[in-house]
C-alpha cells in the first residue's frame, strides 16, 4: 500500500464538482494550496458535456442561472467560451422544472456553445488535482486525517473537505469517532437529506427532422420526462439535431437498476408520444444513469458545517446540499463559504 502526502499543503478536498473547484479556488487565491480528488477522469460533476463527433451534448445541467453577484461574475469570467445569454429563451409546456427560480425575473441564465463544462474547466485551471482517484475511508488519527482510495493508496491532511453527494458522505464520516455532539448532530442531518437519480438520454437526429421550436420542453402530461432539452440549438455548428430527455425522479428511481437498453427504448417510445414518431428512430443514442441527480429541494441545509477534531483537524462538509435552492449557484457558493470559514481560522 502506498502512501502519498497532500504535497506542501494540509487541505485535501474531495470532489472536483464544482463545490470542490470553487473551495480550491478561494484557497488558491489566498495562497494556499489544497489538492482535489476525484474519483471521475474529469472535472465538473453535473455539469458535464460529451462530445459526440465532435459535437457538444450538455447531459447532466443543461444551463447555468443565479443571481448572487459573485457568482456571475464567476460564470463572466470564464475563457475561451461564448456565452449564450438567456438561454434557454423559448420554453414549451407547463410542467414544473426542476428549479422555478431560474426563470425569476431576477435570475440571469446561460449555457455555453462549447458545453457547460466550460465552467468547471475554467475554475479548475491552476488547481491540484487528481482525477480517477476513489476515496473509499475516511479515518481521524493522532494528528491527521487518512484517507485511503480504491487503488490502494493512503493520503494525508489535517483538514478535509468532503464534497461527495450525501449519500457518499455519509458513508465517508461513519467511521469518524463518535465522541463529539456536533458530528452527531451533523450525522442525524445527513439521514434526513437525500438526492433524487435522473436517467437521461442523449439522442441525434437528421438534420432534416422537424425542429423543435423551443429551447427546452417540460412537458405537463408525462409522467416520464422531467424535461426535453433541445441541446443542439446551442452549437454555432451541428452534425445533427441533438435531444437530451431527462426523467423524472420516481420514474428514475423504478427503472435505476435496469439494463440501460430496456429503459432507454421506453424513453424513445414516450419521446415518440410527445413529438411524433420521428423522435424515435434518432441516429444514436447514448444512455446515463445519474444516481445522484439532484439535491431534493425541501432537505437542502443552508451553509456548509466545518468541524474541528483531536490537534487541529478539521472536517468541512459543502455541497449543493448545505446552501440554499440548490443548483450550480448553491454549489459554488458552499465550497466558497467553506473555504472562508477554513481561512478565517487559520
Amino acid at each position: 500500500m502506498g502512501r502519498v502526502d497532500s504535497l506542501d499543503n494540509d487541505i485535501i478536498i474531495i470532489g472536483a464538482g464544482i463545490t470542490g473547484l470553487s473551495c480550491a479556488r478561494r484557497l488558491r487565491q489566498a495562497g494556499i494550496t489544497a489538492l482535489v480528488l476525484e474519483k471521475a477522469r474529469g472535472v465538473g460533476g453535473r455539469c458535464a458535456t460529451r462530445r459526440v463527433e465532435g459535437q457538444p451534448v450538455d447531459h447532466g445541467v443543461i444551463f447555468l442561472h443565479g443571481s448572487d453577484p459573485d457568482f456571475l461574475a464567476a460564470l463572466d469570467a470564464v475563457e475561451n467560451a461564448s456565452p449564450l445569454q438567456g438561454w434557454p429563451a423559448r420554453l414549451s409546456g407547463s410542467g414544473t422544472p426542476c428549479q422555478p427560480e431560474a426563470f425569476h425575473k431576477y435570475e440571469r441564465r446561460l449555457a455555453f456553445a462549447e458545453g457547460v463544462s466550460a465552467f468547471p474547466k475554467h475554475l479548475a485551471v491552476d488547481l491540484t488535482i487528481q482525477l480517477n482517484t476513489r476515496v473509499t475511508s475516511l479515518v481521524s488519527g493522532a494528528s491527521t486525517f487518512e484517507l485511503q482510495t480504491e487503488g490502494g493508496t493512503t493520503f494525508e491532511a489535517r483538514t478535509v473537505v468532503v464534497t461527495a453527494p450525501i449519500e457518499q458522505t455519509r458513508e465517508l464520516v461513519k467511521a469518524l469517532p463518535n465522541n463529539s455532539t456536533e458530528l452527531q448532530s451533523v450525522r442525524l442531518l445527513l439521514d434526513m437529506i437525500s438526492t433524487e437519480p435522473c436517467l437521461t438520454l442523449l439522442a441525434g437526429y437528421p438534420l432534416d427532422v422537424p425542429e423543435p421550436p423551443w429551447d427546452v420542453c417540460y412537458p405537463e402530461d408525462s409522467t416520464a420526462f422531467l424535461l426535453m432539452s433541445h441541446d443542439s440549438n446551442k452549437r454555432a455548428q451541428k452534425r445533427f439535431h441533438t435531444l437530451v430527455y431527462q426523467c423524472r425522479p420516481l420514474w428514475s428511481r423504478e427503472r435505476l437498476e435496469q439494463d440501460p437498453d430496456t429503459w432507454s427504448r421506453d424513453i424513445l417510445d414516450e419521446a415518440g408520444r410527445l413529438l411524433g414518431t420521428w423522435a424515435t428512430e434518432p441516429l444514436w443514442t447514448q444512455a446515463h444513469r445519474w444516481r445522484f441527480g439532484r439535491v431534493e429541494s425541501a432537505s437542502a441545509l443552508t451553509s456548509p458545517v466545518l468541524l474541528e477534531f483531536g490537534q487541529n483537524q478539521r472536517l468541512g462538509l459543502a455541497g449543493e446540499a448545505f446552501a440554499p435552492n440548490g443548483g450550480a449557484e448553491a454549489a459554488w457558493l458552499s465550497g466558497r463559504r467553506i473555504a472562508e470559514r477554513i481561512l478565517g481560522e487559520r
